[in-house]
């Protein structure tokens, strides 16, 4: 294949790998790696899957080993609007350039035959970037599931579960035990696991796997805790450390567990040889940067974004919400993809709104507006369609009263053309793409 020059080529090229759609195995993974020639096996990796918050547990510890002074490398998805978000070594952004590069290293050694699937070709970039740079350690947060996902290949220093919930079914299955099961895949002999998951019968499904694997467990609640002072200040009670009167930047009583359980990994890597820094942690978590969730717009102070897409994080948004109510109305803007518990969603959030607005984003699984009306009906909640984003938040802004509040949420793809919508110079990376 010839090298690509044209960096919007390029993207293009990657992200026209989705028609390959999602493929559960590692093979490809590894045949890219192996022709190459990356010693992944040599790497020190954090190993991030859950059904909510692995995001923001990753962004806190890049935060605060890079504040530390470790080259920390942080891969996550999806992307909210620029493909350069997925990769982050120290804290920033990797450059349009250094994509250009991976992307034309990795197709060197790509077989057209067998072309390996979007996540896979990326995951590939990101262990490749990372084995150049010398990231130490480096934060893998899984696409989708944990047991076949193309991260799985790694023999992770410490694993992350963040929490149990019912999404993707189609995948994953339906039944709250199959779908732990797959998460629990990334547990590996010997490594920590430290989860914040709640159900007893998840709790036990870690407990016999890290009993098999002679791996230690650690449950938030239990072995680690926090607790709320309100207004982003909280104390940490950890394995072996006490920290009070720390800040969070990220918003929402959900990002304490978050917090606690990136304390808790930094306390297991203290043990391991990684120095505990008390400053970076106080000056780590309040510089977490983690857009889409309880964002708000700097453009129009109004506006919230989250991209709440499963009834769990609709919850922790409508827990969030009402703490911060006051007497304001609540006008949703709500865009949802079809195959999401697209009842569960509504049923968390319209009941807080005096307005909904409901959108259509530009992706082939999203909802239709006219059947997102049809399901609000049982709310007796005046309700409009306005299919495209940007004439939805343009809609609501003109209806809102300056002490009004705009929620715009229901899906990472609503809050990502919601991002463009605000900050119109997009980076010739960004594409519609969530995955």
């Amino acid at each position: 294949m010839t090298p690509f020059t044209d960096l919007a080529q390029a993207i293009a090229w990657v992200f026209d790998l989705q028609k390959f759609g999602i493929k559960f195995g590692l093979s490809s993974t590894l045949d890219l790696l192996a022709r190459l020639g990356i010693p992944y096996q040599e790497g020190r990796y954090l190993h991030i899957a859950g059904t909510n918050g692995k995001g923001s547990v990753g962004a806190m510890l890049s935060a605060v080993l890079t504040r530390a002074g470790y080259p920390v490398g942080l891969f996550t998805s999806p992307h909210l609007v620029d493909f350069r978000e997925r990769f982050r070594l120290k804290d920033q952004e990797i450059s349009a350039a250094r994509v250009l590069s991976l992307i034309n290293q990795v197709c060197r050694v790509t077989d057209e035959r067998e072309p390996p699937t979007f996540f896979e070709f990326v995951t590939a970039m990101a262990l490749l970037y990372y084995y150049q740079e010398q990231a130490d350690p480096i934060i893998l947060e899984t696409g989708l599931g944990g047991r076949l996902d193309a991260t799985n290949i790694v023999p992770p220093w410490v694993t992350v579960i963040t929490n149990i919930n019912h999404d993707h079914h189609e995948h994953l299955g339906s039944a709250l035990l199959q779908i732990a099961a797959e998460k629990a895949g990334i547990l590996k002999p010997a490594a920590p696991l430290v989860t914040y998951a709640t159900q007893k019968s998840v709790l036990e499904l870690f407990r016999r796997r890290c009993q098999e694997l002679a791996a230690p467990l650690y449950q938030g609640g239990v072995d680690f805790k926090t607790r709320g002072r309100g207004g982003g200040w909280f104390d940490y009670h950890g394995l072996e450390h006490d920290f009070k009167g720390l800040r969070l930047n990220l918003r929402g009583r959900h990002q304490y567990r978050n917090a606690a359980l990136a304390l808790a990994v930094l306390e297991i890597l203290a043990r391991q040889g990684l120095a505990l820094n008390e400053t970076a942690i106080r000056e780590g978590l309040p510089k977490t940067y983690w857009p889409g969730r309880l964002e708000q717009v700097a453009q129009d102070s109004r506006v919230i974004l989250d991209g709440a897409h499963n009834p769990a994080a609709a919850q922790s948004l409508a827990q969030a919400l009402k703490r911060s109510r006051g007497n304001s109305r609540l006008i949703l803007v709500l865009g949802v993809m079809a195959d999401k518990d697209v009842d569960g969603i509504l049923a968390r959030l319209l009941p807080l709104a005096q307005l909904v607005i409901f959108t259509q984003p530009r992706y082939f699984r999203a909802a239709a507006t006219a059947d997102l009306l049809r399901r609000a009906e049982a709310y007796g909640l005046p309700a409009l369609s306005v299919p495209v984003v940007a004439d939805a938040i343009q809609q609501a802004q003109s209806l809102a009263g300056p002490h009004d509040r705009i929620l715009i949420s229901g899906s990472l793809f609503t809050v990502g053309e919601a991002k463009q919508y605000f900050a119109p110079a997009a980076s010739v990376t960004a594409q519609p793409v969530r995955g």
